[in-house]
C-alpha cells in the first residue's frame, strides 16, 4: 500500500526543508507532490533539483486549491496532506500504512500532534477523538490535518474535494461535510505529527477567524444557542476519554539548526492545548 502526501508551498522555504526530510526518512513506500504557487523567496532554487519530492509550479487560488491540484495528480491508496511547517515523527507512516490494512472499513484516522515553537522546543500537545457535527460546526475543528489520513476513495469516489473558495477554513468545511456524510473514522491514539508555531500560521490570520466565524453562522439558531453546552460536553468527553492525561515522553524532528538529522527533546512535564 503506498501514500501520496501533498505539501502546498508558497514562499516557505526554510520549514519545506524540514517537511520533506520527516516524509523521506519514514521507511514507507511515499509519494510525496509538492505544490507550489511560484515561490520567489528561493525554493525553486534547491527544490527543481530535490529527489525527494515530485514538484509542480503554478498558480493557484490558495491553499485548497493546491491541495486538490496536488491530490488529483496522486497515485497512493492513502492521501494526507502536511503544510511546510508541519513535520512527521519517525514512523508515522508505517503506523498509518498497517492500521489501514488491519481495517479495511475505516475510511479516515485521526493521530496525535506536538506543537513546538519555532526552535522545535515544546508547547503542548493534543489528543484526538473523532470529531462530532456539532462542536465542529458552532466552535471549531477539534482535529488537525496534520494528523490526519485517508483513503483515495474518499475523494475520488464520493468527489469530497476541498472548497478552494476558503483560504483558512477549508478544513473545517470539508470535515463537517464528512461527519454529516458519517463517514467511518477512528483515532491512532499515538503521536504522529509536529505543528511549528512559526509566529506567521494562517489559523490565526484575520481571514481565517472571518471563516471560521461565517462557518459558525451557517448552523440553525438552535444549534448556535447551544454551544455552551456542545463546549460542556466536548470537554467532558475529551476529560473521560483520557485526552488530557499524559505521561512523560520523547520526540524527534528537524529543526534549522538542524535540518539533515532529527533532535530529541524529553517532555517530563506534558501539557494539554489550551483550547476548548
Amino acid at each position: 500500500m503506498r501514500v501520496s502526501i501533498v505539501t502546498p508551498s508558497y514562499r516557505s522555504s526554510d520549514w519545506l526543508k524540514l517537511c520533506l526530510a520527516s516524509v523521506a526518512d519514514q521507511g514507507a513506500e511515499v509519494e510525496h507532490i509538492v505544490q507550489d504557487a511560484g515561490s520567489d523567496d528561493g525554493t525553486l532554487d534547491w527544490l527543481t533539483g530535490d529527489k525527494r519530492a515530485k514538484l509542480f509550479v503554478e498558480k493557484d487560488q490558495g491553499m485548497y486549491d493546491a491541495i486538490n491540484r496536488g491530490f488529483r495528480r496522486s497515485s497512493g491508496e492513502i492521501l494526507a496532506f502536511l503544510n511546510c511547517d508541519e513535520q512527521y515523527l519517525p514512523g508515522t507512516l508505517e503506523k498509518v500504512l498497517g492500521y489501514f490494512t488491519e481495517h479495511p472499513g475505516v475510511d479516515m484516522l485521526f493521530g496525535d500532534v506536538i506543537f513546538t515553537d519555532r526552535l522545535g522546543e515544546y508547547l503542548w500537545h493534543r489528543k484526538m477523538q473523532i470529531p462530532l457535527k456539532l462542536h465542529t460546526w458552532t466552535c471549531h475543528l477539534s482535529t488537525l490535518t496534520c494528523g490526519m489520513f485517508f483513503r483515495r476513495r474518499l475523494f475520488f469516489e464520493r468527489s469530497d474535494t476541498f472548497n478552494p473558495s476558503l483560504r483558512d477554513a477549508g478544513d473545517a468545511e470539508w470535515m463537517l461535510r464528512l461527519l454529516r456524510d458519517k463517514v467511518s473514522m477512528a483515532t491512532l491514539g499515538q503521536f504522529t505529527s509536529v505543528f511549528t508555531q512559526t509566529g506567521k500560521n494562517m489559523s490565526a490570520a484575520p481571514n481565517a477567524i472571518r471563516e471560521n466565524a461565517a462557518l459558525r453562522s451557517s448552523a440553525p439558531p438552535w444549534i448556535r444557542l447551544a454551544r455552551p453546552a456542545i463546549i460542556l460536553h466536548h470537554r467532558l468527553r475529551r476529560l473521560l476519554g483520557g485526552m488530557y492525561a499524559q505521561e512523560p515522553f520523547d520526540y524527534h524532528l528537524y529543526t534549522q539548526a538542524s535540518p539533515k538529522q532529527r533532535v530529541s527533546h524529553r517532555v517530563t512535564k506534558p501539557q494539554f492545548q489550551p483550547r476548548p
